[in-house]
């Protein structure tokens, strides 16, 4: 695969003509290089295009203040406390630009997987269970999904009807597994496709997920 690199975001083209993309958002203090080692592992098909966008720099409260890439500012881990609906919903406009990038370019939205781990896990939920039409999927790793008490009124059709899968560690000592759970049981009982996985693992990718995820997305992506 080629990379390509720009200030917004690292993109992975493939050795033949894309007909599918998966938009990888990256966890708190990261940036796009992140997840691109991981992309061969997933053994995808020659025309599957990555894109890992990097997240805006902002103060962090939870973090002092200190400033760092970051897809919405976190004031706590209490999900019953104030949350940064702003950040959240403006950062969710910029996975958004990234889906209509690809859709400009001939991608089919039928085609475009939504992915993030933690904080980019949680865009990639907020974001992909609100689109319009729907997504071939939508992958969320070690992650919960914010403002969830607007979902009940924000959750679409389209939404509602993609594939969504959620892996989480159970010794995860930076976002619990019982969020990513309460998350998987809530979007359940909407009437969400989720799939879970959970690892004996904490804040991470594990090998075995590594193999889960490729299942799934070879699944949502392959030509039929």
């Amino acid at each position: 695969m080629k990379i390509t690199e720009s200030s917004e975001a690292v993109q992975l083209e493939p050795e033949l003509p894309a007909t599918a993309a998966v938009v990888w958002l990256h966890g708190l203090g990261a940036d796009g290089h992140d997840f691109v080692p991981l992309a061969p592992a997933l053994r995808l098909p020659p025309t599957v295009r990555f894109v890992f966008p990097h997240a805006p720099v902002r103060p962090v409260t939870i973090n002092g203040g200190m400033r760092m890439r970051a897809w919405y500012d976190i004031l706590s881990l209490s999900r019953a406390d104030q949350q940064d609906a702003a950040g959240v919903r403006a950062s969710a406009a910029i996975a958004q630009g990234y889906i209509e990038r690809e859709v400009s370019a001939g991608i089919p939205r039928s085609r475009i997987v939504l992915a993030g781990f933690s904080q980019g896990g949680a865009i990639a939920l907020h974001a992909g269970l609100r689109q319009a039409e729907g997504l071939a999927g939508i992958l969320a790793l070690s992650t919960y999904l914010p403002l969830h008490t607007t979902i009940f009124t924000e959750l679409t059709p389209a939404g509602r009807a993609t594939p969504l899968l959620m892996c989480h560690g159970r010794s995860d000592n930076v976002l619990p597994m019982a969020l990513g759970s309460s998350t998987r049981d809530g979007l359940r009982q909407l009437g969400c496709h989720v799939d879970w996985h959970d690892y004996p693992m904490q804040h991470e990718v594990c090998e075995q997920e590594v193999e889960d995820i490729s299942a799934w997305l070879k699944a949502r992506l392959s030509q039929a």
